[in-house]
C-alpha cells in the first residue's frame, strides 16, 4: 500500500492509539483528534510524533485526508463524523482496518473476555517473542517490555491482538473481535458487562459464540475451565478446546499456587497432557496465575519447549495501568489499576493481600465505565470491597446523564462497607482525594487506585505526596 494520510477520529482510545503507531511505523502520515487527551495513550503518540489536534473540528479534515478512522466512541451529532459523512470521505473502523492491514495473512491469536484481556494480550506477545516466534501484536496498554502497544509482523507470523467483545462503531454493531480472524481464542471468563449495548448475559454470549464460528477446524479454543459462561461458549465452536483452571475437570489443571510474601511472584504447578511443570511468574494474584496458563499451554501446543517458556515468563514485565507501581518509597506503596467490574476489584485486592497479608489496604474507586455507573452490580460492589481496610469512592462519572433509577447508588453501599466497621467515604475533586489519602495513610500501607479512566491523574498525585511525607 502506497504511503497514505489517515486521520483518527477519537485518536487516545486505546486501540486508536496503537493502530495509528502501527501506520506510521510503515511510514504513512497520521493524524488524529480527542476530546480527552491523557497518558498513556497520549504520550505513547507524542514519542511517535503523532500530531493530536484536542477537541473535534471540521477544520481537522481539511485538506481531506485518504482515510478517516472512526473511533467507536463517536456518534452521529459529532462534527468529523458529520463532515466525512457529508463530503463522502473514506471512512473505515479501527477494527475493519487493523484486520485488513496486519491480521490477514498472520496466525491470528485473539484474547478474549471480560478481565484479563490486556494482561494476557501482554504476556503471549512477550513469550512467543522471547521464544522466538515472529510476533506482532496489539495491546490495550503499554508493555513494559516494548515499549509500545503494538508492532507489526512480516506474513506468516503470529499476531496477538486483544479481542474486545464491545462494538465496532456507529456503523458496525458487532463486537471487535468477529474482524481479528483467529485461529487460536482465549477465553479467559465470561461476565456482564458493557451494559451500554448489551441488555444481557446472553447477549453476550451469544456474540463470543458467533466469533468463535470464524476459528477454522485445525484451530484451538484455550477456555477458562473454572467459569460455566466460557466453557458453555466454548463448546459452541467447531475447533479442539482445552480447558485451563484449578478444577480437577481441566485439561491443564493449575495447583499448589503459592504467592511471594512481601514482593511481586507466585509459583505454581500446571498439570496438562499427564506431564507436571513447574513455574513461576513475576506477577500476583490468581488471576494472573490464570492469565499465565492460558499463554503456556498455548506456547505448548505451538510446540515451544517448557525451559524456553520459562525463560521468557522470568524476563516479563507488566503493562502500564495493571497493578502498577507508582511511587518510589517502600513505607507506603501507591498502585494503581484498571479494575472497574467487581469481580476485577475483589481480585485484584485479593492479589494485593496475598502479597502483602498484614499491610493496610485503602482502596479509592472511580465509577466511570458505562456499565460501573449503573445499577447492574449494585448487590456486587460492597462485596468487592471484602479485603480492603479504607474505602474511598469518587461520585458517578457523568451521573446527570443517566436516569436516576439508573444509577448506581454510592450511598447504599457506602453503608454497607461502614457497617462492616470499614472507614467509607465519597469525596469529589483530585486534590481532596489525595489529600485525605496522605492524611489516613499510615507506614506499612497500600493505596489502591482503581479506575479505567485516568482519574484525573489522581494516581500520580499520591504517589507524589505519599513519597514527599517521608513516612
Amino acid at each position: 500500500m502506497e504511503n497514505r494520510h489517515f486521520h483518527f477520529s477519537g485518536i487516545c482510545g486505546t486501540a486508536m492509539a496503537s493502530l495509528a503507531v502501527l501506520l506510521k511505523s510503515r511510514g504513512h502520515r497520521i493524524t488524529g483528534s480527542d476530546q480527552n487527551v491523557y497518558p498513556p495513550m497520549s504520550t505513547l503518540l507524542e514519542q511517535n510524533g503523532i500530531p493530536i489536534f484536542e477537541g473535534y473540528s471540521a477544520n481537522n479534515l481539511i485538506p481531506h485526508p485518504d482515510v478517516v478512522v472512526l473511533g467507536n466512541a463517536l456518534s452521529r451529532g459529532n462534527v468529523e463524523v458529520e463532515y466525512a459523512l457529508t463530503n463522502h470521505l473514506d471512512y473505515i473502523s479501527m477494527a475493519e482496518l487493523l484486520k485488513n492491514e496486519f491480521i490477514r495473512g498472520r496466525k491470528s491469536i485473539v484474547i478474549t473476555g471480560t478481565h484479563g484481556k490486556t494482561s494476557t494480550t501482554s504476556l503471549a506477545a512477550h513469550v512467543f517473542t522471547a521464544c522466538g516466534q515472529p510476533t506482532g501484536f496489539m495491546v490495550g496498554g503499554v508493555p513494559e517490555n516494548f515499549g509500545v502497544s503494538s508492532r507489526d509482523v512480516e506474513p506468516g507470523g503470529y499476531f496477538v491482538v486483544e479481542g474486545d467483545e464491545y462494538d465496532t462503531s456507529l456503523f458496525d454493531k458487532r463486537s471487535k473481535f468477529f474482524h481479528y480472524l483467529p485461529d487460536f481464542v482465549v477465553i479467559n471468563n465470561i461476565e456482564f458487562d458493557h451494559a451500554d449495548i448489551f441488555n444481557n448475559l446472553e447477549e453476550i454470549k451469544r456474540s463470543f459464540s458467533l466469533m468463535l464460528r470464524q476459528v477454522p477446524k485445525d484451530g484451538l479454543i484455550l477456555a477458562n475451565g473454572d467459569d460455566a459462561h466460557a466453557v458453555e461458549v466454548a463448546k459452541s465452536g467447531y475447533s479442539r478446546v482445552v480447558t485451563f483452571g484449578m478444577g480437577p475437570h481441566c485439561h491443564g489443571r493449575i495447583v499448589n499456587i503459592k504467592p511471594k510474601l512481601g514482593g511481586i511472584g507466585m509459583s505454581f504447578t500446571l498439570n496438562y497432557a499427564e506431564d507436571w511443570f513447574e513455574f513461576e511468574i513475576p506477577l500476583f494474584g490468581e488471576f494472573n496465575v490464570r492469565n499465565a496458563a492460558a499463554v503456556i499451554l498455548l506456547a505448548l501446543e505451538q510446540g515451544i519447549p517448557t525451559a524456553k517458556i520459562q525463560e521468557a515468563l522470568s524476563s516479563y514485565r507488566h503493562v502500564k495501568r495493571r497493578l502498577e507501581r507508582i511511587n518510589k518509597k517502600e513505607a507506603v506503596k501507591v498502585f494503581d489499576d484498571f479494575a472497574h467490574h467487581p469481580t476485577a476489584i475483589a481480585e485484584t485486592l485479593a492479589a494485593v493481600k496475598g502479597a502483602w497479608p498484614e499491610a493496610r489496604i485503602h482502596a479509592i474507586y472511580e465509577p466511570k465505565s458505562n456499565t460501573s455507573v449503573r445499577k447492574h452490580h449494585q448487590t456486587k460492589m460492597a462485596p468487592a470491597f471484602a479485603l480492603a481496610d479504607l474505602v474511598t469512592f469518587a461520585p458517578l462519572y457523568r451521573a446527570e446523564r443517566l436516569d436516576p433509577k439508573e444509577r448506581l447508588d454510592l450511598d447504599l453501599i457506602v453503608q454497607e462497607l461502614s457497617a462492616q466497621g470499614k472507614s467509607t467515604q465519597i469525596l469529589e475533586g483530585t486534590e481532596n482525594l489525595a489529600q485525605a489519602a496522605l492524611k489516613a495513610a499510615r507506614p506499612g500501607d497500600i493505596i489502591l487506585v482503581m479506575s479505567n479512566g485516568d482519574f484525573g491523574g489522581l494516581q500520580r498525585r499520591i504517589g507524589q505526596l505519599v513519597d514527599q511525607a517521608g513516612f
